[in-house]
């Protein structure tokens, strides 16, 4: 199906709500669940579900919701996740992703990291509205959810020494809005975009961004920081 078309799918207010929902989730969603939360019937919901899956907007699948199994634990249900695949629409034609893979393949054959980083950064300081740094989590939070990061509070830190005392939560980014490019080219993709992060939100805040990769997800995560001395 053409990108066009996938994305016409959502011109339909129901199919659009059940579409943000299932992606907002970060993980399998049962129809009964995403009809209640787009108020609507589990058959509407069905219909609209599997319309979205059939423009490869999302994936499904199917497993049991009860997480028991054996004898008596009921029927798989159908479950949804948000495809992997990217959607662009650009009319006349554009090809930026070539053009932005050709340049990082540059920057990395000349060994530009340093550079590249230190103009992410300087863009971030230009993009904040303001001088000063960002607040706290949530209003680090709502400045991503802008620029398609998609955060969301993960409670805890990870399970290291080092994160035990650190932060009570952790804001990590379900959407990397370089992707396509970072899959390619991660370690100069990556280290820009924590550059460009840093810039953001500021170094000397109350919010600290850091590396840490997870399949899926973008590669940086942000936490209280530890201290605001500096």
């Amino acid at each position: 199906m053409e990108d066009i078309d996938a994305i016409a799918a959502l011109q339909d207010p129901v199919r659009r709500r059940l579409y943000e929902y299932v992606a907002a989730q970060g993980r399998e969603v049962g129809r009964n669940e995403a009809a209640e939360a787009a108020g609507v019937t589990r058959t509407l919901a069905a219909h609209h579900l599997d319309k979205l899956a059939e423009a490869g907007l999302l994936e499904s699948g199917s497993r049991r919701l009860t997480g028991r199994s054996g004898p008596g634990a009921g029927r798989p249900a159908k479950v949804y996740t948000r495809a992997r695949e990217e959607r662009t629409v650009s009319l006349p034609a554009r090809d930026y992703r070539t053009a932005a893979e050709l340049l990082a393949e540059a920057a990395e054959e000349a060994g530009l990291d340093t550079g590249l980083t230190a103009a992410a950064r300087r863009r971030g300081e230009s993009l904040r509205d303001s001088t000063a740094p960002c607040g706290d989590l949530d209003e680090a939070m709502r400045l991503l959810a802008t620029r398609g990061y998609e955060p969301y509070a993960a409670g805890a830190s990870d399970d290291t020494e080092e994160a035990a005392g650190a932060a009570e939560r952790v804001v990590r980014l379900r959407n990397c809005p370089f992707h396509a490019v970072a899959e390619r080219f991660p370690p100069l993709v990556c280290g820009m975009n924590l550059a460009l992060l840093e810039g953001l939100l500021g170094t000397d805040g109350p919010v600290r961004a850091r590396m840490d990769a997870r399949p899926g997800e973008c590669c940086v995560v942000l936490e209280a920081s530890k201290n605001n001395e500096h």
